[in-house]
């Protein structure tokens, strides 16, 4: 079991580097054997980034993704026509340093044939690090009630006339994954589910019923295609990560857990909740009380969102009234989200990073010994 005190979301900025190579390959100016030289080493620095900061358990920072989400569509056929903006759509908030910015959802987005597997998604990701961390490497992977993003009623009738045939297969490539991750060796698994705390919101909580189904629908059966990923898993601790949007330092959502909190912390069998709380945004921590006792939470304390260090008086001090719902024990500390959820990143520099991981760590380390 994974009793890592300080945690990481996922992605980390992507070094200059890896942002010019990934040009250079699109324009032909680099093959991809260089490419991959260089995405090798853009994990390199992650691992070690992670671990000189101190974490108890590292990711390769996602860098030979896109997006959090990608690896799928970057690994499946029969999504059809997709590009960035597949993953980047929405109405988001920013504060004054970014402001809002609106991306409508690519029109053409959409499953257009029976989804066939050309790889693993992620066993690159973790045999690589494997061989290169000292310390529990987390795998994300994406909860598949997401992927309702990808179907379409128009594009998709052919292939999947109803979203629930189309997250079945989906449910299955991902479960695939988990086992062929859990025969690699991989100890720790994350299934990130942005889409439940939207949930929340009115005008986003529209798109997904849109879709087929009514928020209880969302909550009770997205929760058990998200269980068919870890049960029977040996060997594996799952956590589940629940946010509400991280884009370029923009957010979709605002409200607390309450609405989801009972379906969601205990309906899932993760054995870890990795939830938002880096602001005010997030609500309160009385919904803790509705974490069963055989759960850690691991608390988004520290912001993805802006360079600004948090002080770490006031990262213990929110610890302790966390500790009020649940026991000092079960609970761990964490950024909110990823740094760089899509390739863009969010709005602070990789120095401001490893000083925000350094400090959450001797937190970790002050609280927890």
């Amino acid at each position: 079991m994974i009793t890592a005190r300080s945690d990481i979301v996922g992605s980390l900025l992507r070094p200059p580097e890896l942002l010019a190579a990934q040009t250079a390959l699109r324009s032909g100016e680099i093959g991809r054997a260089e490419f991959k030289f260089i995405e090798d080493r853009a994990v390199d620095f992650c691992i070690k980034l992670q671990e000189d900061a101190g974490l108890d358990a590292v990711t390769d920072g996602e860098m030979r993704r896109l997006s959090f989400q990608s690896q799928i569509v970057q690994a499946v056929d029969g999504f059809g026509q997709w590009d960035i903006d597949a993953f980047l759509w929405g109405d988001w908030k920013g504060d004054g340093n970014v402001g809002d910015q609106n991306t409508d959802r690519p029109t053409e987005l959409g499953a257009v044939s029976k989804l066939v597997r050309r790889r693993h998604l992620t066993a690159e990701e973790f045999t690589y690090a494997r061989a290169r961390a000292d310390r529990p490497i987390k795998v994300t992977l994406t909860s598949p009630s997401l992927f309702a993003n990808l179907w379409s009623p128009d594009l998709s009738r052919d292939a999947y006339p109803t979203l629930d045939s189309f997250l079945a297969d989906v449910t299955a490539i991902l479960r695939a994954e988990v086992e062929e991750l859990a025969r690699l060796g991989c100890s720790y698994i994350q299934i990130d589910a942005p889409h439940y705390p939207l949930l929340i919101d009115p005008k986003t909580r529209a798109f997904y019923e849109d879709q087929g189904w009514s928020i209880n629908d969302w909550l009770e059966l997205g929760i058990g295609l998200d269980n068919q990923l870890m049960e029977g898993i040996e060997g594996v601790t799952f956590s589940f990560h629940l946010c509400r949007g991280n884009q370029g330092s923009r957010w979709l959502v605002e409200g607390g857990y309450d609405t989801i909190a009972r379906q969601v912390f205990q309906g899932i069998k993760a054995q870890r909740l990795m939830l938002e709380y880096d602001d005010e945004r997030s609500g309160d921590f009385t919904p803790l009380s509705d974490v069963p006792d055989d759960k850690t939470v691991v608390l988004g304390l520290v912001t993805t969102k802006s360079g600004a260090l948090e002080d770490p008086d006031v990262l213990a001090r929110r610890i302790d009234e966390a500790a009020r719902y649940i026991p000092l024990e079960r609970l761990a500390i964490s950024p909110q989200c990823g740094f760089a959820t899509s390739i863009g990143g969010n709005a602070l520099t990789i120095d401001e990073q490893r000083a925000k991981m350094e400090v959450m760590c001797s937190v970790a380390r002050r609280v927890w010994g």
